[in-house]
């Protein structure tokens, strides 16, 4: 088994995610005599064409890949008896290695949220935009504005192609929907409800993945007191009194077979240690620390350290439908990619070695927007939306109701389905009421299933947006010309006799064409559907949130761990509340913060 160089470092990230990897390749380029360990489950990913190719994602979906630590939810009445299964990534880098590089970032008042409502100084929009944009190498439109970075480590571009049904969407938009505007910006952080091209985390020059393996990570280990353990598992935080003195941890079987994994070894910290194993891994290793609720702990045989019933609370994701239609033969999808198809592999690889360009410098999502309703859409979000409206979006313009986009490819297992081309149309509520819950059930053993509550479908109006979702980009895919038809066995069973019923092999109807209309059983159907076949998006975040101790906090503003001393959280289960966006943006902003939070504790200038 690997082991680290030194007994003893400066600080231990016990997980080199994107968070984690943020802060702590800034701390070591800021001050390069600091000794930082990261401690990963998973292996690295420098150099490896199965991370940095961009469309390459769609590879890291299937089941099997090592890759990916699998969570089981427990059985839910609300997805229609079914359990949910969410999958997070163990490798360097963490999300940012394996995700689908969507630059979409939060809008201003989901930070105001943060800092006002949830009172974190510090963590509204004035201070954390510059953070936004510390990250970034925007090379979408040159020049300088007060919403991007141009100087930072991670590209922003539209990638190698603008794909037809990309296009094909915003025309369709233009049409369909000619009271919302048209932006060259969809993520400018100050405004939402416009049609827009999406940018992505791709450099548009190499055409490779932006990721914070490569730019956090990698680049700081040859000049700096950094380095990386791969392949464990942090058990728990040491302690000697209430202040953290280092880990414990155990061999990953998945990636260390021949370890003995009932063998613990410990690593000291003198300054600090910072829990950013995400979502599920940080309330886990609290926990298993004695750090949460009494009869959590109680019932894993965990002796209670401090009382903090917020740990592994306030799960938060958003509930997704991908919802396929059968696309045109000369609609430009990844799918040949993500069956690894021989002839489209050669093809798209050849370009993306030789100009950075093409499919494979992709990640399948041209277009987009972040919808807030007009009054006629309320209507139709209908009485169980009312309420919700009224308390969280209707005194903040900026703050939409739900995203969707159409993606060029089927989101799945595509030995599932026939081969040919497909595209989706994508859409989840931005801020879902239902929340759930990550826990142990043991403290002895790392790998054993969580206890874990998603919450997906279970409160009415976060249904109502699904519902509303569902139907309305339905309207947009059956005006787009790379429409053929919904593939009818992943789509809500209408009656035979019903307008909305779907159907394959059919032409798209004009852009002025009437709406289908949905009777009360069409509409038991769709509820059906969506709970059969809502899906994670893979943003999880809330776990260890950063609010008062006595309103369920778990950390402060300055990412500490009530109760404990020299003991941190900085991954995405600190956010308060959700964000309307892909959380790729979020978890950069958590690690650039936490590395400003560190770096003024410990008097680094830089």
């Amino acid at each position: 088994m690997a082991t680290p160089s030194l007994d003893e470092y400066d600080i231990i990230f016990a997980g080199a995610g994107t968070s984690g990897g943020v802060a702590a390749g800034r701390l070591a380029a800021a001050d390069p005599s600091l000794k930082i360990l990261l401690i990963d489950a998973g292996p690295h990913v420098q150099e490896d064409d199965a991370f940095v190719q961009p469309a390459r994602c769609l590879n890291h979906l299937r089941p099997d890949n090592p890759v990916w630590k699998v969570h089981v939810s427990n059985v839910s009445e609300y997805l229609g008896g079914r359990p949910q299964v969410v999958t997070c990534a163990h490798v360097v880098g963490g999300g940012s290695s394996v995700n689908f590089m969507m630059y979409n970032r939060a809008v201003a008042s989901d930070f105001d949220d943060w800092e006002q409502v949830h009172k974190n100084p510090g963590w509204g929009a004035k201070d954390l935009v510059p953070l936004l944009r510390k990250t970034e190498k925007y090379q979408v439109a040159p020049g300088k504005d007060d919403v991007h970075g141009y100087d930072g480590p991670l590209s922003v571009s539209y990638g190698g192609k603008f794909t037809n049904i990309g296009q094909d969407f915003l025309e369709v938009a233009k049409g369909f929907d000619p009271s919302r505007e048209h932006t060259e910006d969809p993520n400018e952080v100050y405004k939402s409800n416009a049609y827009g091209r999406m940018q992505k985390w791709i450099d548009g020059v190499t055409g490779k993945r932006s990721d914070v393996a490569h730019h956090y990570l990698y680049n700081n280990m040859k000049t700096s007191g950094l380095e990386i353990l791969t392949g464990s598992l942090v058990k728990r935080v040491i302690f000697e009194g209430k202040r953290a003195v280092g880990v414990e941890y155990v061999a990953n079987p998945v990636f260390q077979p021949n370890a003995d994994k009932e063998i613990i070894r410990t690593v000291r910290a003198r300054k600090l240690v910072v829990v950013s194993a995400g979502t599920f891994g940080s309330p886990a290793i609290l926990e298993r620390s004695g750090i949460g609720g009494k009869d959590v702990l109680e019932k894993a045989g965990v002796p209670q350290f401090v009382d903090l019933p917020g740990v592994g609370e306030h799960y938060q994701d958003h509930s997704t439908i991908f919802a396929p239609y059968l696309a045109t033969a000369n609609s430009d999808t990844l799918d040949g990619i993500g069956r690894q198809d021989p002839e489209e592999m050669a093809m798209w690889v050849d370009q993306w070695t030789k100009t950075g360009q093409g499919l494979m410098a992709h990640n399948g999502m041209d277009s987009a927007i972040k919808l807030r309703p007009n009054a006629e859409e309320l209507k139709e979000l209908g009485p169980d939306f009312e309420q919700r409206w009224k308390e969280y979006f209707a005194d903040k313009p900026d703050k939409p109701v739900i995203f969707f986009t159409p993606l060029t490819m089927f989101i799945g297992d595509l030995t599932t389905v026939p081969a040919r081309k497909y595209f989706c149309m994508g859409f989840f509520p931005g801020y879902p009421a239902g929340m759930g819950h990550v826990h142990i059930k043991t403290g002895s053993d790392v790998n054993a299933p969580l206890d874990f509550e998603t919450a997906y479908c279970r409160a009415p109006e976060d249904m109502a947006v699904l519902r509303f979702g569902y139907k309305l980009t339905r309207e947009f895919a059956r005006r787009m010309s790379c429409y053929e038809g919904e593939l009818t066995t992943n789509h809500p069973v209408f009656a035979a006799d019903s307008p909305a019923r779907c159907r394959e092999g059919v032409a798209p109807v004009p852009v002025d064409a009437p709406r289908l209309p949905y009777s009360a059983e069409d509409d038991k159907a769709l509820d059906a559907y969506l709970r059969k076949f809502v899906v994670t998006a893979w943003h999880f975040m809330g776990t260890c949130a950063m609010k008062p101790r006595e309103e369920g906090g778990v950390v402060d503003h300055n990412l500490n761990v009530w109760g404990v001393e020299g003991l941190k959280v900085c991954d995405l289960s600190i956010p308060p509340a959700n964000v309307c966006a892909n959380t790729y943006s979020t978890a950069l902003l958590v690690g650039e913060k936490g590395a400003v939070i560190i770096g003024n504790e410990l008097g680094i200038k830089a």
